[in-house]
This record gives structure tokens, C-alpha cells and sequence, in this order.
């Protein structure tokens, strides 16, 4: 027994001093390659990082995050089955970093990274339409929260719809729609996200105050995610577009109604897709409207019913249920979209002083809102033949138009290229050089004393 005890006590400090140096070492390698990673020397920080892998796999979070760019380094360097390899090493290494480092600083990335691995299978080819969307979903499903990425947003709505495209029995016209709404609601709630960070440091320009070296490089950041948002948002609807006309939509929500009209969800998506799409003159919208507001009155379904009674001519009443709309909604943000909705309606009913008011009240919940300042802009440039007691000062309210356009780019990078392309247009319309001379105004300032009650300073030659 004494043998034994001694025994064992020989082999525990032995282990011990053995595991000892086997974190050490890893600890050490580690080192080794991560500085290699930094300076993007990958092919050197190859060897060393698959020896870490392999040893100690729950040792550091740089396994990784750098092993993700080693492997897609080697697949871009090489051909075959050796490139083949690599690429099923990447596939491998997500489902590694779900076991090893599933969060990060206690928040989960499980979304992120099975997103990211749905992606690689698509960039690198190695997996049908189905497979891929089942890894999308089960990010989605698993956690919604980190799947944040734009590109993979859109990817996961674009392997079902093309897998729709080959049979409708596979996936039904209902489930193409009901993840249209889900991924489309998601993208918003990213904007919205994006929209709360650059507000505060908008507002903290407006306020004429200097900005940090970091809220000019998260500015950046913000507007060119926002950007990617806008244009994969806008792909998003023009795919949707083609399947969700009023022929389809109509018969299918009459189909589902009875099943689903105790369902506030299902009625807010298929009225909101009904107004989008323009089939609110149908008898179906107003019993979807009138269900949503029995059965959960909020901004949403009075928004609605102020839409159907403008088209009843109700012009009052509308108005009624749309502040109605306003003042149930908490959210500035949800907020500032009913606004522009509002606002919109407006524009469209020939009311422009209405619109830019509901337009400048969005603007005050959401400063990055260009697409109100757009709105505002083309209710300026509408109005230049009523505006104006010469052809020169008519022309001019286009530089006012102008103007408001280039801000709507500057402080929203979601419409940024809509923007400045709109502010040239409008430019193209203003007095020019040789208008300015032939008047010999320059610097001289223009009044607009019309509904719009601004004025502008013809630009110096």
C-alpha cells in the first residue's frame, strides 16, 4: 500500500509538471504565432497555430479569430486538393469556435459565427442552396442577436427564395413571406441600432462641439454598415417585389385570416405588406386593420385606419388616427418612421406643408433620418414655379433643394448615393455661372416667400 502511495504521488507530480510545460509551451507558441498573424505573415504562423489548435484548443480566443485568416489565406494561395483541405479546415474551425469560445465577454456569438460558416460554404462553393439556409437558420434560431451581418441577413432570405424558385412545394408562398418580414424587421432593427450611435454624434456636431478620434472613425464605421443596409435591404424588397403582388397576396391572406386573426403579428406583417405593395383599396386590408386595432390597439393599427380614411376623403379623421398613431408609439425611433410615413401620405396628397411638418417632427426623433431631409428636398425643388417673381429666383430654390439633399447623404450613408446623385440633379437645375453673371447677384440673398419661407445666398463666381 505504502508502494502504491508513493506511487501515485510520483506520477501526479510528474503529470503535473509535464501538464505544466505543455501550457507553457502553448502559451509560448501562441505568442509566436499571433505575432506572426498581426503583420499578415500567415504562412509563417501556419505550422505553429495548428500546433496550438490541436494542443490547446480552449487556450485563447486568437486561435480563432487569427486561424480564420490563416486558412483563408492558404485557400486563396493554393489549388486542389490542398485547397480543398483548407477550405474544409475553415468549415471545421467554426464549428471548433462554437465549442471552445461559444461567447465573448459573457455575450453569446453562436449567430455570428454560424452565419460566418454559412457564408464561407457559399463563397467557397461547398454546399446546396438547402444546406446552407439550414446553417443561416439555426444562426437565426439559435441567436438572432449576434447573426448582425448585413450580407449574411440577405443570404439567408436568398437560399430559401431560390429554393422556392425551383418548387413551391419545398417552400411554400406563406413561409417565403413570413421570413421575408422576420429577416426585413431584422435589418430595421439593425438600422435603428446603427441610427441611436450615429444620432449622438451627430447631434454633439450640431451642437458645434469637436469630435474624438474614435466617434470620426465609428462614424465611418456606422455609415458604411448603414450603407450595406440600405443596398441589401433594397435587394431584399426588389427579390420580394416580384412574388408579393396584390394577385398574390390578397387570396392568400383571405386563405389565412381565420387561422391567424387572433395573431396581432400575422395581422401588423400582412397589413403592412398590403400597404407597401398598394393593395390598401381592397375590402381585405380594412378587415385586417379593423381586427389589428380590436385586438391590440396600438401606433401601428391607428396608423392604418388614419390611412383608410384618407381614402375615404376623411381628411380629419385621418389626421386624428394619425396622431393617435404618434402618441401611442414610446420609441423616437419607431416613432420617427410613422412620422415619415405620415409625411409621405402628405407629399403624395399635394399637402407640403403638412409634409414637412411631419417631416422636420421625424427628423427631431431621428437626426439621421435622410430619407425625411431627402423628402424635404423634393418637396423644395417641386415648388420652384411657385416660388420665386422672376425665372432666375424660381431656379434658385433649387440650390436650397440642393443643399438639404447633400446633408440627407452626409448624415445617413444608407442613402448616401441616392443623395449626392439627387443634389447634382438638382444642381444641373439651378441658375448658372453664366446666369449668375448675366444677373450680376452674386452673393446677393433670395427670399422664397411662399409656403417654404427660406432663403438662400447665390453661390460667388
Amino acid at each position: 500500500m505504502k508502494t502504491l502511495r508513493c506511487f501515485l504521488i510520483i506520477f501526479s507530480l510528474t503529470f503535473n509538471f509535464a501538464n505544466g510545460q505543455s501550457n507553457e509551451e502553448c502559451s509560448n507558441n501562441l505568442s509566436i504565432f499571433a505575432e506572426s498573424a498581426k503583420i499578415k505573415n500567415y504562412d509563417v504562423a501556419y505550422d505553429t497555430w495548428l500546433l496550438v489548435l490541436n494542443e490547446c484548443p480552449k487556450l485563447n480566443l486568437a486561435i480563432y479569430s487569427y486561424g480564420e485568416r490563416i486558412l483563408k489565406h492558404k485557400i486563396k494561395n493554393s489549388s486542389g486538393s490542398e485547397q480543398q483541405s483548407f477550405k474544409e479546415d475553415l468549415i471545421g474551425l467554426y464549428d471548433q469556435w462554437i465549442i471552445n469560445f461559444p461567447k465573448r465577454k459573457g455575450v453569446s456569438k453562436i449567430g455570428s459565427i454560424l452565419s460566418t460558416k454559412a457564408q464561407a460554404l457559399i463563397d467557397y462553393k461547398m454546399a446546396d442552396d438547402a444546406s446552407v439556409y439550414a446553417v443561416f437558420d439555426e444562426a437565426y434560431t439559435k441567436d438572432s442577436a449576434s447573426f448582425t451581418n448585413p450580407k449574411g441577413l440577405y443570404n439567408y432570405f436568398d437560399t430559401l427564395y431560390k429554393q422556392y424558385k425551383v418548387s413551391n412545394l419545398v417552400v411554400s408562398t406563406e413561409h417565403l413571406f413570413n421570413k421575408y418580414e422576420e429577416i426585413s424587421e431584422k435589418f430595421e432593427f439593425e438600422s435603428t441600432s446603427l441610427a441611436k450611435k450615429l444620432d449622438k454624434i451627430l447631434i454633439k456636431e450640431d451642437n458645434g462641439e469637436p469630435l474624438t478620434k474614435r466617434e470620426i472613425k465609428n462614424k465611418r464605421v456606422y455609415n458604411v454598415n448603414s450603407r450595406a443596409i440600405g443596398i441589401l435591404l433594397s435587394n431584399l424588397d426588389a427579390i420580394i417585389a416580384i412574388e408579393a403582388s396584390c394577385e398574390n397576396l390578397i387570396p392568400l391572406y383571405k386563405r389565412n385570416f381565420e387561422e391567424n386573426k387572433s395573431d396581432p403579428i400575422w395581422l401588423k406583417r400582412a397589413a403592412s405588406r398590403m400597404d407597401s405593395k398598394e393593395c390598401s383599396d381592397d375590402p381585405l386590408f380594412v378587415t385586417l386593420v379593423e381586427a389589428l386595432h380590436t385586438l391590440d390597439p396600438s401606433a401601428d393599427s391607428a396608423y392604418y385606419l388614419g390611412l383608410l380614411n384618407d381614402k375615404r376623403g376623411k381628411s380629419s379623421e385621418a389626421l386624428k388616427y394619425y396622431e393617435e398613431s404618434i402618441s401611442l408609439e414610446a420609441d423616437q425611433y419607431k416613432k420617427a418612421k410613422i412620422l415619415y410615413k405620415i409625411a409621405v401620405k402628405f407629399k403624395n396628397s399635394g399637402r407640403k406643408q403638412s409634409s414637412r411638418r411631419y417631416a422636420q417632427k421625424a427628423l427631431k426623433n431621428q437626426p439621421s433620418m435622410g430619407r425625411a431631409l431627402l423628402l424635404i428636398a423634393s418637396l423644395y425643388a417641386s415648388s420652384a414655379n411657385d416660388c420665386g417673381d422672376n425665372q432666375f429666383n424660381k431656379r434658385a430654390i433649387y440650390w436650397l433643394a440642393a443643399d438639404i439633399a447633400t446633408k440627407a447623404g452626409r448624415v445617413d450613408g444608407s442613402i448616401k448615393k441616392l443623395a449626392n446623385k439627387t443634389a447634382l440633379s438638382y444642381m444641373g437645375r439651378a441658375p448658372s455661372k453664366t446666369d449668375i453673371f448675366s444677373q450680376a447677384n452674386q452673393g446677393a440673398k433670395i427670399t422664397f416667400n411662399c409656403w417654404v419661407g427660406a432663403s438662400v445666398t447665390v453661390p460667388k463666381l
